[in-house]
C-alpha cells in the first residue's frame, strides 16, 4: 500500500505533481506557504548532480515583483545600493536594499526584462517597502510571485540539456544575460543565474505551461544525468559557493528586535555593491559614515582543519596565552567536491584578515555522546568552489 505525502504548505507550486512523483522520503517544509522538498532522494545524490550533471530545483516560491513606470530606473536607483543604469537590459544584477540606517533588508536579482520593465527577485517579502519607497515615483510595483513559475538548472551537464531542449542560441548567453524563447507559443526567459556558483541556468514560465516544461526538460537531461533536488543539496552548495542567504548569514533589518543583529553590506563583504557615486540612495549617510569610521563586524569565509562541520559554532583568536571569543559561524558544510571543511561566519573588527588564522569551537554527537574540537581555520578571500565552467562561453558540451 502506497502512503501519499501531505505537505506542510498551503499552496503547491505547479511542478508539485511532478516532484511528488519523485519523492521517496517525504520531507517537506514551508517556503512562503508553499510547499518545498527537503530532499526527494538523498541530499549527498542529489549534491552530486549539482557538482557532475544536471540538478533541477523549483524556484517558483522566490517572491518576485514586477516594476515598471517612467521612473522606473530612478526608483530602484534610489532603492538599491548599486548603479542600475549600468544594468542594460537583458541583463540581471545582484544587488542589497537598506533601510536609512544602512542595515540590509535583504538581497536579490534584478532582471532587466526589456527598457524599463524589470523584476525583483529576493527570499523574503517586501511588499510595503517596496510601495512606501515608490513615494514620488511614477513607477508600478506587482507582486507577480504566482504568476511565474520557475526552475534552476544547475551543474555541468545544464547546458547540453537545455540545447537538446532546442533552445538555440544559448551558447552565447554570458553569465548573469537573460534571453527569451518561444515554448508552445509561451514566452519562455531563461537568465544565466542561479545559487550554486556552478554552470547553470534558471527558467522562468507562466504557470500553465510548467508541466509540459518540467516534461521536455527532463526528456532531454535522460542521458545527461537530470535529476530533481530539493533545499539540502542546493544548501550544500551555496555554501561552497559563498554565497549568503537570510535568516542564515544575516538578519533583515526589519525581523530584528535587539541592537546590533543587523548587518550593513559593508559587514558582510558587499562593500562592491554600494556605489557612492549615486547622488542618493536609502541607507547612503549611514554607510558613508561606516565607511569613514569602521565597520563593527566582517564576513568570514574558513578553511577549517578536520571533517565534522561546524554549524553554530563560536569562532575565537587563539594564541599561547589567551583565547577571546570574536565571531561565530552561520553557515557550515563538509565540502564533498572540494574535500575541504568550509564554512561561513562573521567576527569583530579588526579580525578576520584574509589569509589570518583562528580557532573554530566545534561540537559534534556520536552514538549520543558529544564530543569538542579546537580546529585552527584559515580566513580566505575567495569562493569554495569557483569552476572555469561558470564562466565558459560557450559553454562546453559536458
Amino acid at each position: 500500500m502506497s502512503v501519499r505525502q501531505v505537505p506542510l504548505g498551503r499552496l503547491r507550486t505547479p511542478f508539485y505533481e511532478r516532484m511528488v512523483k519523485l519523492d521517496t522520503l517525504n520531507t517537506w517544509h514551508e517556503w512562503k506557504g508553499y510547499s518545498t522538498p527537503d530532499a526527494l532522494y538523498c541530499a549527498e545524490t542529489e549534491y552530486f548532480a549539482i557538482r557532475n550533471a544536471t540538478a533541477v530545483f523549483d524556484l517558483t516560491p522566490m517572491t518576485k515583483y514586477r516594476i515598471t513606470g517612467p521612473d522606473s530606473l530612478a526608483y530602484l536607483n534610489r532603492l538599491v545600493t548599486r548603479d542600475m543604469a549600468k544594468v542594460k537590459p537583458g541583463r540581471v544584477a545582484y544587488a542589497v536594499w537598506c533601510d536609512d540606517l544602512g542595515q540590509v533588508l535583504d538581497d536579490g536579482t534584478i532582471f532587466h526584462l526589456r527598457e524599463g520593465e524589470y523584476r525583483l527577485c529576493s527570499q523574503e517579502r517586501h511588499y510595503d517597502w517596496l510601495i512606501t519607497s515608490a513615494f514620488g515615483f511614477d513607477v508600478t510595483v506587482t507582486e507577480e510571485t504566482a504568476d511565474i513559475a520557475g526552475l534552476a538548472v544547475q551543474g555541468p551537464t545544464s547546458y547540453s540539456v537545455l540545447s537538446a531542449m532546442g533552445l538555440d542560441g544559448l551558447g552565447e548567453l554570458k553569465v548573469f544575460g537573460l534571453m527569451h524563447f518561444d515554448f508552445e507559443g509561451t514566452e519562455l526567459m531563461v537568465s544565466r543565474t542561479g545559487f550554486t556558483g556552478d554552470l547553470g541556468y534558471e527558467l522562468w514560465i507562466t504557470p500553465d505551461k510548467a508541466e509540459a516544461l518540467w516534461d521536455a526538460l527532463f526528456a532531454a537531461g535522460q542521458i545527461f544525468g537530470i535529476r530533481a533536488i530539493g533545499v539540502h543539496a542546493l544548501e550544500m552548495s551555496r555554501v561552497e559557493a559563498g554565497y549568503l542567504a537570510a535568516y542564515q548569514d544575516f538578519l533583515p533589518a526589519k525581523a530584528t528586535v535587539r541592537n546590533g543583529r543587523t548587518r550593513s553590506p559593508l559587514e558582510l563583504g558587499l562593500e562592491w555593491l554600494v556605489d557612492f557615486k549615486k547622488p542618493n540612495f536609502n541607507g547612503r549617510r549611514a554607510l558613508a559614515e561606516e565607511k569613514r569610521r569602521g565597520s563593527t563586524w566582517r564576513l568570514v569565509k574558513l578553511d577549517i582543519e578536520g571533517n565534522k562541520a561546524a554549524h553554530h559554532s563560536y569562532i575565537y583568536e587563539k594564541s599561547k596565552n589567551n583565547r577571546k571569543e570574536i565571531g561565530f559561524i552561520t553557515s557550515a558544510v563538509w565540502s564533498p567536491i572540494c574535500k575541504q571543511n568550509v564554512a561561513i561566519g562573521t567576527v569583530k573588527m579588526p579580525h578576520g584578515a584574509a589569509g589570518s588564522t583562528v580557532w573554530v569551537e566545534i561540537y559534534y554527537q556520536r552514538e549520543m555522546h558529544w564530543n569538542r574540537a579546537m580546529a585552527k581555520a584559515v580566513v580566505v578571500d575567495k569562493p569554495f568552489w569557483f569552476p572555469p565552467r561558470r564562466s565558459a562561453t560557450p559553454p562546453g558540451p559536458y
